[in-house]
């Protein structure tokens, strides 16, 4: 009897082996493509930049890259991977090809980006009808979430510079329609800032709600069934201003800077005007109180009509440092609505939720958006579209064909335990088939995520 060494088992390796597919679990990702009808819009899309005679699609180039960034892909040359798996993914251009285009595309400027928000657009109304009662807006509400994201930059590129955080880099503002407990989120808006941009900026926030707007079905664009959320850099009067101008009635939910106005309005509050915070699940948040501060406080001069400043004051947690906007050793935050009928608690927690959009920018970040690997901000701001259509994607495809707790998988678990299982090739008659590994735990998974999207109709 032999003496195992080691608490792994010993394995030989050599090449040549035929018949097996990596990352078969990707083929999640090509059904949604094909289903939603994305490949063929961005195709329509990027059609005016279509060479003479060119071999490859560009709308099919673009698709590709967006592919490998959701596989984990970082860079261009990352579309290596789809290219060594003809089988999954068919013909992929190569290197200098996916680079020539990019640089096309990037010289078409404000078109191109138009033309793939408006194909994006397009696809995102069919994917939310296909998804019925899982869709973002199947109560009727839409959410959307903006906030902005630090983008380190460890070698000069254009518009890369000092960040607000002492860092180097670019400040994008992004925004995202939340899913709500049961989902995840999905990109609506990228706009691509110098490093230098302030928190604070009522046109950059202007701009990024009105992209955002766009990317929803005519029906959310206006309208109080659509809410804007933000934390207080878009605690503008500038900002919310826009938000609640005549004609666009769009519900909003922002965060406000605690001023020494809003201070001392919150010293007068009453002990009986408190009312205590709840969780989601509706109990009793231990240490959190509620209140509405005075419509005709000074605090709220010169906001728009209709209004509603509402505080919280919450016990700091242990070791926490109290900040010079604190009082009376709690911890004081606020936010300002113009959402009537609803008790303050459930919109204090309904803003508190706002925290979910940390959540779709850590899941940006491990999405191509821990940098931006090209030098010139137009080549930059190509990327940040394919970072949203590869984000796009890896919302849609849970949206439409997983259930349960795997609906709320994060793209890395997505990469870990779908994307990454293997298969065997088997060629019968005319048609391939990829058959998974049978003790790979995830299988049924995969398998009944697929004969989902099989079932829902095609495109046209």
């Amino acid at each position: 009897m032999k003496k195992r060494i080691g608490f792994y088992p010993r394995v030989r390796t050599e090449g040549g082996g035929r018949g097996v597919v990596s990352q078969s679990g990707a083929v999640l990702l090509v059904e949604t493509a094909r289903k939603s009808g994305l490949d063929t819009a961005i195709s329509q899309a990027l059609a005016p930049w279509r060479k003479a005679r060119a071999v490859h699609d560009p709308g099919k180039i673009l698709l590709d890259v967006a592919l490998a960034v959701a596989l984990g892909g970082d860079c261009l040359a990352d579309v290596g991977t789809l290219r060594a798996e003809p089988t999954v993914f068919g013909p992929v251009a190569s290197d200098p090809t996916v680079s020539r285009l990019v640089d096309t595309l990037a010289a078409g400027g404000k078109r191109v980006v138009a033309a793939l928000r408006t194909a994006r657009a397009e696809v995102r109304e069919r994917v939310w009808q296909l998804a019925g009662e899982t869709a973002p807006d199947a109560d009727g509400q839409v959410t959307v979430d903006i906030d902005g994201v630090l983008v380190l930059a460890h070698s000069e590129k254009q518009d890369a510079t000092a960040t607000w955080k002492k860092t180097f880099g670019h400040h994008p503002l992004m925004g995202f329609v939340d899913h709500g407990c049961g989902g995840s989120g999905e990109p609506v808006v990228g706009l691509l800032r110098p490093g230098n941009a302030g928190s604070n900026t009522a046109s950059d926030h202007i701009e990024a709600a009105r992209l955002a707007l766009a990317q929803l079905p005519k029906r959310y664009r206006r309208g109080r069934q659509t809410l804007i959320r933000c934390d207080s850099g878009g605690g503008t009067h500038e900002f919310v201003a826009w938000l609640a101008q005549r004609g666009r009635w769009l519900s909003y939910s922002v965060g406000m800077t605690i001023t020494d106005a809003i201070h001392q309005a919150v010293s007068k509050v009453p002990e009986t005007a408190w009312t205590p915070a709840i969780e989601p699940d509706g109990e009793i948040r231990d240490g959190a109180w509620v209140a509405e501060i005075d419509a005709g406080s000074n605090c709220l001069t010169g906001w728009p009509k209709g209004i509603r400043l509402i505080v919280r004051k919450e016990r700091p947690h242990p070791g926490a440092q109290l900040r010079f906007t604190d009082a009376d050793g709690m911890r004081l935050t606020c936010f300002a609505t113009n959402t009537k009928n609803i008790p303050i608690a459930e919109l204090e927690l309904r803003h508190r939720q706002r925290a979910r959009a940390e959540d779709r920018i850590r899941a940006a970040r491990a999405t191509g958006l821990r940098n931006l690997p090209l030098h010139d901000a137009a080549q930059n701001q190509i990327w940040l579209e394919i970072v949203q259509i590869a984000l796009d994607l890896l919302a849609w495809m849970p949206m439409l064909a997983l259930t349960g707790a795997a609906r709320l998988w994060e793209p890395r678990r997505l990469r870990l335990r779908l994307f990454s299982a293997a298969a065997q090739l088997i060629t019968t008659g005319r048609r391939r088939i990829l058959r998974l590994a049978k003790h790979w735990p995830w299988t049924g998974v995969i398998t009944d995520a697929l004969d989902r999207l099989e079932a829902l109709p095609n495109p046209g």
